[in-house]
């Protein structure tokens, strides 16, 4: 290993009004390494890396690039500087085709203008490295999110640098996916840039790391070499005990028990939208978790649109408390005792600048009708007692929601629909971004509610977690639905086989 690094930090501290963000961190990333940053939501792995690249000006402490000290005011300083970051969400231009996301800000020019062609030509060989085809004349927003992950990260690796950070770029992608992005690190790394990789998924972590940096508390915890660091040793250290080891060592085990048949709350039969969803037959009972697996692509969200209204069937029929229904909107699902945690929670979950107490309110007060409103008061009470619940770690309910970590954020979107006392509630990606203590916390919180009765649709591309928590599985490939199998039963690798086309089991 290069005996200098080519990036640290000295005594680095930032400070947030109530929140001491970083404290005293040292860190070092040298280059031709793949080096992961560890931690549960609210470690301090996103500050630092906006401190790093100019998004936040730091208190205390030092960093240097190359030797040099340097002090970012903006994230274009840094990445004229040789840094390049990939944020953990997607920051793309959505109305702009795939091929302008990708070069947007350096498009390439001829005779002083924008050379449409030389742009395409290259987005279409920056997806390619990436083994993804796709019309890059298309707008952004036409493709779902894992895409649009997939574009942001292509645009992060067609620039020269000498530092290419990650914040959580395979949260929305499958393992296919995820390999193809892992062969390409491997490439640069072997040509000497120097790579912070940042993740919740531990195996990932194995899969790609030279080294960890452990984060707890806004605090710089350890750096180990990944192959001295057992993984139940790296759980540990990242909450500050070993509860959470003992957890992660009986998951296998946790799944649900079978349970016997009842009638379902939803069900569709041959329900789908021409040029969204091939037809497909769904039951969600009480008391019941359907899983749904599958890869990029192969119908999971879209599913969960059209149970919810967000996108109109134009074929198939469905019942909900076993009465036919059409549901035009999603109002009329929320009317039906059906809730919806969507796979993009910036986007379409949380309103980043309302406050937490607002946010949990907005279905209820929703479904009352804006002329009922929900006192203030009453309000305050509702949103208290869910923070209290769920855990949600705030300052207090008028804290914006914005400002809390991924998990707790989730956590506040759960806290949105159980006020309602939903019939059933659809969970697409749950636990995507988060870290595994507080991922464990919010599905033993599902399953608890579960076994109260409530219904839930769950989305997950993570097939083991699908397995773990799921009393049946529908298995999708190409926006169809090819299988159903029993969660007690199988495993993944018959989820795998059925995915890729292989026989029922």
């Amino acid at each position: 290993m290069t005996a200098s690094p080519i990036l640290e930090t000295i005594g680095l501290s930032k400070t947030f009004p109530g929140v001491k963000a970083l404290q005293k961190v040292d860190f070092r990333l040298f280059p031709g390494e793949i080096h992961t940053l560890m931690g549960q939501n609210g470690a301090g792995k996103s500050t630092l890396i906006n401190v790093l690249t100019g998004v936040h000006t730091h208190d205390a402490g030092e960093i240097r690039l190359g030797g040099t000290p340097v002090d970012f005011s903006t994230p274009l300083e840094a990445e004229a500087a040789g840094i390049r970051t990939l944020y953990q969400e997607v920051n793309l231009c959505s109305n702009l085709s795939v091929a302008e996301n990708v070069f947007a800000g350096r498009q390439p020019k001829r005779r002083g203008a924008i050379d449409w062609n030389a742009i395409r030509t290259r987005a279409e060989a920056a997806l390619a490295e990436l083994n993804v085809s796709l019309d890059v004349t298309r707008s952004l927003d036409t493709y779902p999110i894992a895409v649009q992950q997939m574009v942001a990260i292509a645009r992060a690796l067609s620039v020269d640098a000498r530092v290419l950070i990650l914040d959580e770029p395979t949260s929305s992608l499958d393992d296919s996916e995820v390999a193809r992005l892992f062969d390409v690190l491997r490439k640069l790394k072997q040509s000497g840039m120097a790579i912070l990789f940042v993740t919740h998924f531990l195996e990932q972590t194995y899969a790609i790391s030279d080294r960890i940096t452990v984060m707890r508390n806004g605090e710089r915890e350890g750096e180990y070499l990944a192959r001295k660091l057992p993984v139940e040793l790296l759980v540990s250290k990242m909450v500050g005990h070993d509860r959470m080891t003992e957890r992660m060592k009986h998951s296998a085990t946790d799944a649900p028990a079978e349970k016997a048949a009842a009638a379902p709350f939803v069900s569709m039969r041959e329900v789908g939208r021409r040029g969204l969803m091939n037809p497909v037959d769904i039951d969600v009972q009480p008391g019941q978790i359907l899983g749904l697996a599958g890869l990029l692509g192969s119908g999971r969200t879209e599913t969960a649109r059209l149970l919810f209204g967000a996108e109109r069937a134009d074929s198939g029929t469905m019942t909900i408390g076993s009465k036919p229904v059409k549901l035009r909107s999603p109002r009329d699902a929320v009317r039906r005792g059906v809730g919806y945690c969507p796979e993009d929670r910036k986007k379409e979950g949380i309103v980043a600048d309302l406050s937490i107490r607002e946010n949990i309110i907005l279905a209820l007060q929703a479904r009352r009708g804006w002329w009922r409103p929900i006192g203030r008061a009453k309000q305050r009470q509702i949103a208290d007692d869910y923070i209290v619940r769920l855990g949600v770690k705030a300052r207090d309910a008028e804290q914006p929601i914005g400002l809390l970590s991924g998990g707790n954020q989730q956590k506040a979107l759960l806290a949105r629909w159980l006020v309602t006392e939903p019939k059933m509630l659809i969970l697409d990606e749950p636990t995507r971004g988060i870290d595994v203590a507080a991922k464990f916390e919010i599905m033993d919180r599902v399953l608890a509610l579960c076994a109260r009765g409530l219904g839930i649709l769950f989305i997950s591309s993570e097939v083991s977690e699908v397995i773990r928590v799921s009393h049946r599985i529908a298995v999708l490939r190409d926006r169809r639905k090819v299988a159903e199998v029993a969660g007690h039963t199988t495993n993944e690798d018959q989820v795998y086989r059925l995915i890729a086309g292989g026989d029922n089991p």
